[in-house]
């Protein structure tokens, strides 16, 4: 709960903030993957990501449960979903770095340094959505352009795949980091659709 609460927070909030905080927890952990690969790590990802999806199951009984909710029920699906999605994301680009025994390299350290800023910024604009909506929009258009980079970078990854040699071994490399890649950036759709969704929370409101 946030410290600047002043009221009981909401149930389904309450939720949502338990799963934006284990996402920023995986993210953060991924980045510490991408830096220096353990199985420990890679451990601690997929046990955080079983967290998360043990609360979300939550909210979906107490959705399935509860008439009224404090905003649109529609809404409050969504918004887990998507928090969910980025946290699934980070998962499997650490089994899948294993599996294909892809190696850390800096676009990877600089797009998940981003993923993990822009995850934060979605549990910062949870936190804000029940007291103080205008605050919660503030921090979905930071992680939105936090997306927007982290995209640039992607791009910028890409292209540097296809500018290496063109001998089997660096093909089937290329390949590799490719899927990587795309994962992370998969990663950033589902941030950004959280922050939109949190956008038309705060719209709703108003």
């Amino acid at each position: 709960m946030s410290i600047f609460s002043r009221k009981k927070t909401n149930r389904f909030i309450e939720l949502l903030i338990k799963q934006a905080e284990y996402s920023v927890l995986g993210m953060q952990k991924l980045l510490e993957y991408v830096k220096e690969p353990s199985e420990a790590v890679a451990t601690a990802v997929t046990l955080l990501e079983k967290e998360a999806d043990e609360v979300r199951r939550i909210l979906i009984d107490e959705l399935n449960k509860t008439f009224v909710t404090p905003i649109d029920r529609e809404d409050i699906f969504a918004l887990s979903l998507t928090i969910d999605d980025v946290l699934d994301y980070a998962d499997t680009t650490v089994e899948e770095m294993h599996m294909l025994g892809v190696q850390p390299n800096t676009f990877l350290e600089r797009m998940v340094s981003l993923l993990t800023d822009a995850a934060r910024e979605i549990y910062m604009g949870v936190q804000r959505l029940e007291d103080h909506p205008n605050v919660a929009n503030d921090h979905a258009m930071r992680a939105k352009a936090l997306e927007n980079r982290m995209e640039t970078v992607y791009r910028e990854a890409i292209s540097d795949l296809f500018a290496m040699p063109r001998d089997i071994d660096h093909v089937v490399e290329m390949l590799k980091l490719r899927e990587i890649y795309r994962h992370l950036s998969n990663a950033a759709d589902r941030g950004d659709a959280a922050a939109n969704v949190i956008g038309d929370i705060v719209v709703k409101k108003m």
